[in-house]
Formats: structure tokens, C-alpha cells, sequence
């Protein structure tokens, strides 16, 4: 089964300068670690939400803002694509996502399981 972590932050609460070479590198270990279990499938960060645009549909019709997006207090700033064999492992390495970050950081992991498409033809 497939999941997605998608990683919330609060862009005003981050560390000055983002994160720091300690940080990457732990960070490397546990995505190599991830890697050669064949779990992880994908992950990035995003850039600012400044950077941003977010499209909204309602009543037929699209509207579109410009960022930041620091009304409702969190933005998307990561994801991770991963292959578990339940929600409680995906859970698990969301966990262990998050403790690399320590003291410094504060972060949400939303954990999903993606909705595979049912077979065509099968």
C-alpha cells in the first residue's frame, strides 16, 4: 500500500535560515535508510508559500491568491510518497520523518493511505 505524509509547518516559527547541515545530514540517513527498504518512493520540500498559488472551485467558478498562505496557521511545506504494509508502519516512519527535525522545529505529518484506482480490464 501507498501513503502520503504531508508535512505542515508554520513558515513563521521556522528556524532562521532553515534547516541546518546537522539536520540534513540525519535526514539523508534516515531517507538512504528509508530508501534500501524500498519505503520510500518520493519526498521533497517546498518552496515558500510566498511563492505560491492556490486555486480555489466553488460555485463553478475558479479563483485563484497569490501567497503566503499563513491564514489557517500551517502550510504544506513537504511531502513524502511511501510503501507500507499497514497505516500503523506508515505511521511509524512518518514518527521517525518527524523526530529527525529535534527541538527546534515544529511540525504536522498528515498520514494517508492513497486511494489506488481499481484495476481496468482485470
Amino acid at each position: 500500500m501507498r501513503f502520503m505524509m504531508l508535512l505542515r509547518t508554520d513558515e513563521n516559527a521556522m528556524p532562521a535560515g532553515g534547516p541546518g547541515a546537522e539536520l540534513m545530514e540525519r535526514m539523508g540517513t534516515l531517507l538512504d535508510e528509508m530508501t534500501a527498504a524500498g519505503v520510500l518512493l518520493d519526498t521533497a520540500g517546498l518552496t515558500s508559500s510566498t511563492q505560491g498559488t492556490r486555486l480555489r472551485l466553488s460555485g463553478g467558478r475558479v479563483t485563484a491568491a497569490e501567497g503566503p498562505f499563513q491564514e489557517d496557521g500551517e502550510v504544506i511545506g513537504g511531502y513524502a510518497l511511501i510503501r507500507a504494509g499497514s497505516q500503523q508502519e506508515a505511521v511509524g516512519w512518518a514518527e521517525r520523518f518527524l523526530g529527525v527535525h529535534g527541538d527546534a522545529w515544529t511540525l504536522t505529518a498528515e498520514v494517508r493511505q492513497v486511494d489506488e484506482p481499481a484495476a481496468v480490464g482485470g
